[in-house]
């Protein structure tokens, strides 16, 4: 078992090796992305494993934008060819992926993955190789910039995380006036801790206290020891920013305990498999904040949800349907202006983005390539995402 797991190490290395040393990129004069007729995009997606509902929705946004694009006309008289990759939910197939598309498929740009951990596994492969990558809804702060450096080729369509924490934390402290909150987060996720940490801090500016923090790890499915220590504690509220399969589970087990306070987490939690795991009357009184809302009123909102929803047999669009959707949009203005397939023209132009209408709202791109943009908070009424407010950076 030892020597196979090596030996598949050692293979991922060398082919790296080979992708640095080698591959044919802008900077090189090579024609990464240039099909003739067409511009190579490819797509590094959870398609299937543990959050498959996250890269499922996002390819569908996707696709959708590319269809309509292509429809029109293309980009610079070109076609949009998506080169599609399932990186398995798995950080360690996230960089195959990354270095298949970059070093056989050529692709001009990259898009995904859908979770931090998984778009944080490619982040080098594109740095050295200067390829754009832009996640849909990877919202951890680290992936645009680590350790205060920007990296070049990265971007993101989704705000990060801890906007997404501080909007929690006050809604937590300001609409549901609550004083004791407890922290419960998935010890193995950098998008978990990174929403804990917004709203820890967050939280305590309000006035508010942590009474209890516990962790588990993914896969887990047994909750009820960590709920009955929380349930102990008697908070007012528990901050749950994981991802929808554990959620699902441990507020069905935490309504089971007797646990009534409200539950809150981020967009982790939208996906429709999560009111499966949990049961509707298990998430009355939770909230999550997101990127988007179906019910959202906005004209650009409802235009987007009228056509998603003819295209694909009247399901309404989640947020990574919308983010998908933005992303294909995103990446096509900035081809655009680049006027060229040369994935450093496209960065270059990427970088540039400021007041761009997507469906998620309008985008300016900071110093570190994340959007400043808006963020909405949705309540669960008996399985339903209802519409609550929009919050705006």
């Amino acid at each position: 078992m030892r020597k196979r797991k090596f030996a598949g190490m050692l293979a991922t290395l060398m082919l790296t090796a080979g992708v640095i040393a080698g591959c044919s990129s802008a900077s090189t004069g090579g024609k990464s992305g240039d099909g003739g007729g067409t511009i190579k995009i490819g797509a590094n997606l959870e398609l299937s494993g543990g959050v498959a509902s996250y890269g499922q929705s996002a390819l569908e946004g996707l696709e959708f934008a590319f269809d309509e694009i292509n429809k029109n006309g293309g980009v610079n008289g070109k076609k949009l060819e998506l080169v599609k990759v399932d990186n398995k939910s798995d950080a360690g197939e996230a960089t195959n992926a990354a270095i298949k598309l970059v070093s056989q498929d050529k692709v001009a740009a990259i898009v995904g993955a859908a979770t931090s951990t998984n778009t944080l596994a490619q982040v080098q492969i594109v740095q050295d190789n200067k390829i754009p990558l832009l996640t849909p809804t990877g919202t951890s702060p680290t992936i645009t910039n680590k350790d205060g450096k920007v990296n070049e080729f990265v971007f993101r369509t989704s705000f990060i995380d801890p906007f997404q924490g501080t909007v929690a934390a006050n809604f937590a402290a300001k609409e549901l006036k609550v004083k004791k909150a407890a922290i419960l987060i998935d010890n193995s996720s950098d998008y978990a801790k990174g929403l804990a940490a917004a709203f820890k801090k967050s939280f305590a500016k309000n006035g508010g206290e942590i009474v209890s923090e516990e962790a588990y790890v993914a896969k887990d499915t047994d909750f009820r020891a960590t709920l009955t220590r929380i349930k102990a504690k008697n908070p007012e509220f528990v901050f749950l920013p994981g991802y929808y399969e554990e959620v699902g589970l441990i507020v069905k087990q935490a309504r089971e305990l007797g646990i009534t306070a409200p539950f809150m987490g981020g967009d982790g939690w939208d996906s429709p498999k999560l009111v499966e795991i949990a049961g509707a009357a298990a998430l009355n009184n939770t909230y999550i904040t997101n990127h988007y809302s179906s019910g959202d009123s906005d004209p650009v909102v409802q235009k987007f949800v009228k056509a998603f929803k003819e295209k694909y047999n009247g399901k309404s669009p989640d947020a990574f349907n919308a983010l998908g959707y933005d992303s294909g949009y995103f990446l096509a203005d900035a081809i655009k202006r680049a006027k060229s397939a040369d994935p450093v023209k496209i960065k270059d132009a990427m970088a540039k983005t400021d007041g761009l209408q997507l469906v998620t709202g309008k985008v300016k791109l900071d110093k570190n390539h994340d959007p400043i943009k808006s963020a909405v908070i949705l309540e669960y009424k008996d399985g339903q995402q209802v519409f609550k407010t929009k919050v705006n950076p």
